[in-house]
């Protein structure tokens, strides 16, 4: 049991989750400039700025290229999965996000016509380029001061 715990010595994978939790605390941080509210239930959201799920990925594909060589097929795998997990990002996403959002505007005006009551769907669902691209450079800025730093 005690080899389980040591996964937390892994230098790769901690540092995923500290740029995931990063890229989490700037989406409050953010909603506190631009909104003027403290929102602490964004720790827990998908969707917003800066994309956790690019900056995560972007930060495991760097250190695997940084700690095995650039050629290694770690970075291989990795570099694929961090390219399909930003287009979902982007795209399948950021397009579930749109149809909940025109979902959520045909239940208000049915609403408003009968006395039907239902859940909101999650609109925040998928990420701008610009978002995806911030989370990006995010992952790579700290996986960079991991690796020479840290």
């Amino acid at each position: 049991m005690s080899d389980f715990f040591g996964i937390f010595q892994n230098k790769i994978l901690v540092t995923c989750f500290v740029s995931y939790f990063t890229a989490q605390l700037l989406k409050i941080l953010i909603a506190v400039v631009k909104e003027r509210r403290l929102d602490f239930r964004l720790m827990f959201a998908s969707g917003g700025m800066p994309s956790s799920h690019s900056s995560t990925v972007m930060t495991l594909f760097m250190m695997s290229g940084l700690r095995t060589g650039w050629t290694s097929e770690l970075t291989a795998v990795t570099l694929v999965l961090a390219v399909i997990i930003m287009y979902d990002a982007t795209g399948v996403r950021r397009a579930a996000g749109e149809q909940a959002k025109v979902l959520n505007e045909i239940v208000e005006m049915v609403e408003h016509r009968r006395m039907v009551t239902g859940e909101k769907l999650k609109e925040l669902l998928g990420h701008t380029p610009l978002q995806v691209v911030a989370g990006a450079a995010l992952g790579v800025v700290i996986a960079l001061i991991s690796h020479y730093f840290v």
